[in-house]
């Protein structure tokens, strides 16, 4: 996608510094900033601190990261090292994991002089495969949207209402939930775009950021307000990004993330969810009992960072003393989900609806 008219990904390797670059997201919306990660602890402090944030995005910044070690000290005692230290920086998204997984077990046979370089080049495969992947979704998802679109009078816009960011600033390019509002866009279907705000840390922002780069027609609204919307008639669809999902079909996203299912539940909106591949947990069946919800600093909640008159800035908004909780995501039980939108076409969110799409990945 474009940034003032050039193009970018979210991450690439830099040949000539020898190290990956990425956009450091905590400024966004107000300021593009770049970073050169240039040791193992950046790339650790990258993902936690979330200069780097949304699931693909965190594990293709971990494959790069297993690069960058190896490329150090290619021995299996630095690459044990570099995969614990990188598995510990957050506990909820799966593509972390898989991502550390698939190159640790891609490195183990080969003889530790050969390991750097093909690490690097199965990091760029892992960057270059989400890009097709989200590219996939959209091509699916657009199906979806023209179906509602021919049901409504010639011109009208079809009002898609998301949460968090699922956009391509969370993958590396193209996003999830935001590829088949690309696709529609770029066809010429009329879509208008309810973005919840989807504090804390305001992630909504960087979706509108995106829409507005890409001149998709939108609105920021409150957290709260989509339940009113979708009462009022004003709401089509929803799709959602997520994090991790069952072999079942539940669906770990953005605190929040429930609360719309039920809200959309309630009022007859279908409610999608944009499921890359690599972010189903096929050990998992119960996603409530078995997925660890990140418990996040308290500041994200009590403080919130915008433009003030001297620049970027936070101020507190709770009062002193008030204790505070940042669970940073929430379940949607499959039975609240209309369909997942995935590389391989759209699918019920059932144990059946996975494995029909993937049976190769549900065996092994």
């Amino acid at each position: 996608m474009k940034v003032n008219g050039t193009p970018y990904r979210s991450l690439w390797w830099d040949d000539a510094a020898d190290a990956l670059m990425i956009i450091d997201q905590r400024w966004l919306p107000h300021e593009f900033r770049l970073e050169r990660l240039g040791t193992l602890d950046a790339y650790a402090t990258a993902i936690t601190d979330m200069h780097v944030r949304g699931a693909p995005l965190i594990g293709a910044t971990a494959a790069y990261g297993m690069a960058f070690a190896l490329r150090q000290d290619p021995s299996d005692g630095a690459m044990s090292a570099a995969y614990s230290r990188l598995h510990a920086t957050r506990p909820t998204a799966i593509n972390l994991r898989w991502a550390l997984d698939r190159v640790t077990a891609a490195m183990r046979p080969l003889a530790p002089g050969d390991r750097p370089a093909i690490a690097l080049r199965l990091a760029q495969e892992i960057a270059d495969e989400d890009v097709a992947i989200n590219r996939r979704i959209g091509s699916h998802g657009l199906a979806l949207i023209e179906a509602i679109a021919a049901k409504k009078p010639a011109g009208t816009p079809v009002r898609i209402l998301t949460h968090c960011n699922a956009g391509w600033i969370a993958t590396v390019d193209w996003g999830t939930a935001t590829s088949p509002i690309y696709r529609a866009h770029d066809a010429g279907l009329p879509v208008h775009v309810w973005v919840d705000e989807t504090r804390p840390r305001n992630q909504g922002a960087l979706t509108a950021w995106e829409l507005a780069s890409h001149g998709v027609p939108h609105a920021y609204v409150t957290d709260n307000a989509g339940g009113h919307l979708m009462q009022r008639g004003m709401v089509d669809m929803v799709i959602t990004g997520t994090d991790r999902t069952t072999r079942t079909g539940d669906v770990c996203n953005k605190i929040g993330t429930y609360l719309k299912a039920l809200a959309a539940r309630d009022n007859g909106v279908p409610f999608y969810v944009a499921l890359p591949s690599p972010t189903i947990d096929w050990t998992v069946s119960d996603g409530c009992d078995e997925i660890p919800i990140e418990d996040r600093p308290a500041e994200e909640v009590s403080h919130v960072q915008g433009r003030t008159e001297g620049g970027i800035g936070c101020v507190q908004v709770t009062p002193e003393g008030s204790a505070v909780a940042n669970p940073a995501f929430d379940v949607t039980p499959a039975r609240l989900v209309t369909g997942l939108i995935t590389e391989r076409g759209v699918c019920d969110a059932s144990e059946d609806g996975l494995t029909g799409l993937f049976p190769d990945r549900a065996a092994s």
